[in-house]
This record gives structure tokens, C-alpha cells and sequence, in this order.
């Protein structure tokens, strides 16, 4: 799901490359670019399964599968602090930006994310590719 904005919007602004055949990273991406696109911000929505979108992305289609990524202002990041950027670009979600940032938060949603959520989603992937 791209947006229509222009290639420059990765160097300057927010780009976000999700995993489209993921249901629950289909469901919450698209909510966010639901927001985006009534709110008319310069996010872009990359959908991994776009193997032309990775080699512009510079990342690997495991990679990719394995976490959120995001580039900000020229930055890649990626997980929690993938997130964090992306909702500090969200109206509804500056909140949760701050409050993820905090120190204590931040490590605790770091651990859950990284050692729980990402890799049971990841899993599924795994599950779905295998099935193709």
C-alpha cells in the first residue's frame, strides 16, 4: 500500500515497510494509514512483499518479515524505535510515542516486542511462506 507520495519522502520524511500479508500487521498498518491519509501526512506504506521496495529500502526480505521498519528523515530504524517514530508523526498517537520513549517503558516494550511479539509474528510468516 503506497500512498502516492513521492520517492523524496524517505530522505525527508516517514516511510514505513510492513508486512501486508500479515494479518495483524495488515490490520494496525492500515489503521495508521487510515489516519495518515485523512490527516493528508507525507507517510508512505511499503508493503515487503514488493521485492523491488527492499533493495530501495536496503534491507533483506528476512529482515524485513522479522520487524517493523522505518525510515525517518534519512534514519532506517527498526522495532520499538520503529514504532515510536511513526507515532510521533500520528496525531492520536504522539501519546504513545511518549510514553514508549520513557526510559523503564521503553526497555520493557524492547523485551516484549523483540522476544515475544516480533518473533511469534515472524513465525507465522514463516508458516504462511511455507504454505505457498
Amino acid at each position: 500500500m503506497t500512498d502516492g507520495t513521492d520517492s523524496k519522502t524517505a530522505a525527508t520524511g516517514t516511510a514505513v515497510l510492513y508486512n501486508d500479508a500479515c494479518p495483524v500487521c495488515r490490520k494496525e498498518i492500515r489503521h495508521y494509514a487510515g489516519i495518515s491519509e485523512k490527516a493528508a501526512l507525507p507517510i508512505r506504506y511499503d508493503d515487503l512483499n514488493d521485492a523491488g521496495l527492499l533493495t530501495a529500502w536496503g534491507v533483506s526480505a528476512d529482515d524485513a518479515a522479522r520487524r517493523l521498519h522505518v525510515q525517518k528523515n534519512g534514519e532506517l530504524l527498526s522495532g520499538i524505535p520503529a514504532f515510536i517514530a511513526l507515532w510521533q508523526d500520528i496525531p492520536r498517537y504522539h501519546w504513545l510515542a511518549r510514553l514508549v520513549g520513557l526510559p523503564g517503558v521503553r526497555a520493557a516494550a524492547v523485551l516484549v516486542y523483540d522476544h515475544i511479539l516480533a518473533p511469534a509474528l515472524y513465525r507465522q510468516h514463516l508458516r504462511r511462506v511455507a504454505r505457498r
